[in-house]
């Protein structure tokens, strides 16, 4: 009978860890995620208002759409001549990672 609730009480904690586990790996993947996408839709804005890249919409538009097909969505959006700053914000389970990207030419020295 100890053996049993022993393996029992050992099952739970394998059991409570794994989930434990599994939370934390969704969401490092769900901040990665969220920095391609702000990475992404910085580099659109950035092409955009440089004119490297046609785009119909204004730049900051275009990082919205970019961020959506990452399945992310932009929060602030900002272009300061060629440089863009996009913020995007992607949701797991509740909580949300939110990551910052800045594209444009290099600055001069």
């Amino acid at each position: 009978m100890a053996g049993a609730a022993l393996g029992a009480g050992l099952l739970a904690v394998a059991a409570t860890l794994s989930i434990g586990l599994a939370a934390v790996g969704g969401a490092a993947v769900t901040a990665q995620r969220a920095a391609g996408a702000a990475d992404a839709a910085a580099l659109a804005a950035a092409d955009a208002a440089s004119g490297a890249v046609f785009a119909a919409d204004d730049p900051c538009a275009l990082a919205a759409r970019v961020a959506a097909a990452s399945g992310a969505g932009v929060t602030r959006c900002a272009l300061a001549g060629l440089v863009a700053t996009v913020q995007v914000q992607a949701a797991y389970a509740g909580l949300a990672a939110v990551s910052r990207a800045r594209a444009g030419p290099p600055e001069e020295r």
